[in-house]
């Protein structure tokens, strides 16, 4: 098992990416703290992992708000007596955002407050707990959006990715030294109730689907392995990328026939 005694936290792992991910650490040896701010959900999640003979607590949290996401990682150094991994999972693709004139100021606050916001406060109280645990993986959910223009626009979401995929390479060369790891995951265009709640028309849909080469949207269990190669000792020399699993999205620059 690649997780194998290791305690991984990860955020927005009741739905989609996150839940995919907390599943596929379980089922690898990982003791996986499951937080969302789907109370609910979480606990199903927790309750997946348990049925199938692994270990998980339930974490309530709104990773946006400080005092929650320090209490996250006190509650997996609790449960589990250390911290491994750490997932920066959770975000949201708001349904108003749009391009720069379009967007409200609210939308915009909401986006950031929770996509970049919500991967600094985890850092700001992980890091420390990789750090009594003598090192780790951090990984931060960005996308492709960080890397090129959006084909629907979404101003918010695209800066708040962008914010992401820039710390994490700051923080990856702060702490190279002090054997933590941190990298973006940079998915595509996923079959995801997030995204396919957002491309909420067949339009929006083939708009994004004909930018990408292998001609389909990406499973969140597709980004979960990757997810799981960052976390595992597998990837001990890589640090500060940007791991992007897109279906070739980023690499085309004409529309695949």
């Amino acid at each position: 098992m690649r997780l194998q005694d290791k305690t991984a936290l990860i955020t927005g792992a009741a739905s989609g990416i996150g839940r995919e991910t907390a599943l596929l650490f379980a089922a690898e040896g990982a003791s996986v703290a499951v937080v969302d701010r789907d109370r609910e959900g979480a606990a199903r999640v927790c309750a997946e992992i348990e049925a199938a003979g692994g270990v998980a607590v339930a974490v309530h949290a709104d990773v946006s708000v400080a005092a929650d996401a320090e209490a996250m990682v006190a509650v997996a150094e609790s449960a589990f007596g250390r911290l491994d991994v750490l997932f920066n999972n959770a975000g949201i693709m708001h349904p108003d955002d749009g391009d720069a004139e379009q967007t409200d100021e609210s939308v915009w606050h909401q986006t950031i407050d929770i996509n970049l916001k919500g991967v600094w406060l985890g850092c700001r109280y992980g890091i420390p707990a990789l750090r009594r645990a003598g090192g780790g993986s951090v990984i931060n959910t960005a996308s492709f959006v960080a890397l090129m223009g959006a084909a629907t626009p979404q101003i918010a979401y695209t800066a708040s990715k962008g914010g992401v995929l820039a710390m994490s390479r700051e923080l990856a060369v702060v702490h190279a030294r002090e054997n933590i790891r941190v990298n973006a995951l940079c998915p595509g265009p996923l079959h995801t109730e997030m995204l396919m709640s957002y491309l909420d028309t067949e339009e929006k849909k083939e708009r994004r689907l004909r930018h990408i080469p292998m001609g389909r949207f990406g499973l969140a269990s597709e980004q979960a392995k990757a997810a799981l190669w960052l976390a595992s000792d597998d990837s001990s020399f890589t640090t500060g990328t940007e791991f992007v699993v897109d279906g070739g999205i980023t690499a085309a620059y004409v529309t695949p026939e």
